[in-house]
């Protein structure tokens, strides 16, 4: 197992840290059998950070669970989140907190983040109920140690909440296939600057594993057979110096074995230029399949409508490269259905701020209504506003 430093604490990480979301299920609830054996077949090969959050049902039991019979607690670190769409006011940081503490069985949480930051809106919600004080009154007290955000939205927000506050950590979405998705490198590079950057979704669940054109699984195999597409995938994130660790969501022995002998070599720098171009090679077969031929350069933002023009974009393609579920979930990430004023293509008003401002002289206005049409039917409009409705985000027009 290779290790990273967290520059903020000192700690000594694995490269390989467990998402526990994906732990395998029987019937919709978690398999302890089966889960055990692959949270201890991780343990046994080096693994040292667990990931997990309030809202997986089940999650946060499991894995307390398991660490608390097998007595491993001291031997890993515990990641898990504060529910940000569920809180209600400025009390519900203890009642979660607590929770959580509950269920993992542990007096303390190792890396403690604001579960799903859409923009600075939400943040600052967050410091008017006091977050800042609460944090402070946790990391005194020790049950805190790191605290950080995992983040779904714009790019400009994100490097903005990044500066706004001395975080210890950061959490974002981030592989090959969507380098300027959301933060993407340039958030990357700049939230490394200041903290660890942990990686979630570096196989896009699992769709860059099992999802991809038969001509780009092709390309991998021919240039090497011995790695699978999931593997090139994971290489892809560790080869960034800039990425502390990165988050897989192994369901199976089989993943666990394979992805802990790819951690046995993942080092910074490790890809050559011929293997940079097999990734080259892989990323124009899925491209062939994108409408809209948006680099995700950000040029054209922000809207002043608030619309996340790159997101839309990049869910759109999505849909039809990967398939239209992990277009939806693209899409649905992108415009921030928690947030209090998403990022919706609805809305556009045709003002043209954008079209002046992209290099590739893309009609945004035009693509714009073609995504909404897609990606908004009457279904979505009726199930986000029943989402925001439990959420006690109210109706929002043209969302």
């Amino acid at each position: 197992m290779q290790y990273r430093i967290d520059k903020k604490s000192g700690n000594r990480l694995s490269v390989l840290g467990f998402g526990c979301m994906r732990f395998p299920k029987n019937l919709g609830i978690t398999d302890m059998r089966k889960s055990e054996d692959l949270v201890m077949a991780a343990i046994a090969g080096g693994v040292n950070y667990f990931d997990t959050a309030y809202i997986y049902p089940g999650n946060e039991e499991a894995l307390g669970t398991i660490l608390d019979k097998n007595k491993v607690r001291d031997k890993v670190y515990i990641a898990t989140k504060l529910p940000v769409v569920m809180a209600k006011g400025p009390n519900d940081f203890e009642k979660f907190f607590n929770k959580s503490l509950e269920r993992l069985r542990t007096d303390h949480i190792d890396y403690y983040l604001l579960h799903m930051l859409t923009d600075t809106d939400q943040w600052q919600r967050l410091r008017a109920w006091g977050i800042e004080d609460w944090i402070a009154g946790k990391k005194k007290s020790g049950q805190i140690r790191q605290i950080g955000f995992s983040y779904h939205g714009k790019q400009g927000d994100f490097l903005k909440i990044v500066d706004d506050y001395p975080w210890e950590f950061c959490q974002i979405q981030y592989n090959y296939s969507d380098e300027n998705f959301q933060a993407g490198v340039t958030g990357l590079r700049k939230a490394a600057e200041k903290m660890p950057v942990m990686i979630m979704e570096p196989l896009l669940g699992g769709r860059l594993a099992d999802a991809l054109p038969r001509d780009a699984v092709s390309i991998f195999k021919k240039a090497g057979a011995d790695i699978s597409p999931a593997g090139w995938g994971l290489n892809w994130v560790w080869n960034q110096n800039e990425v502390c660790l990165l988050l897989s969501g192994m369901s199976a022995k089989s993943q666990v074995e394979e992805n802990l002998r790819l951690a046995e070599k993942a080092l910074p720098g490790m890809l050559g230029e011929g293997e940079k171009d097999v990734y080259r090679r892989v990323l124009e077969v899925i491209n062939k399949a994108y409408r809209i031929r948006c680099t995700g350069c950000n040029y054209c933002m922000p809207c002043p409508k608030g619309v996340n023009i790159p997101g839309c974009f990049a869910g759109y393609n999505a849909s039809f490269s990967i398939g239209y579920v992990a277009g939806m979930q693209q899409f649905v990430t992108s415009i921030g259905v928690t947030s209090e004023k998403t990022g919706s293509p609805s809305h556009c008003v045709r003002c043209g701020t954008c079209e002046g401002h992209c290099p590739q002289h893309l009609p945004i206005i035009k693509n714009l209504e073609i995504v909404r049409k897609k990606m908004e039917p009457f279904w979505f409009k009726a199930g986000i506003a029943v989402f925001r409705k439990i959420l006690g985000r109210g109706e929002q027009k043209g969302a």
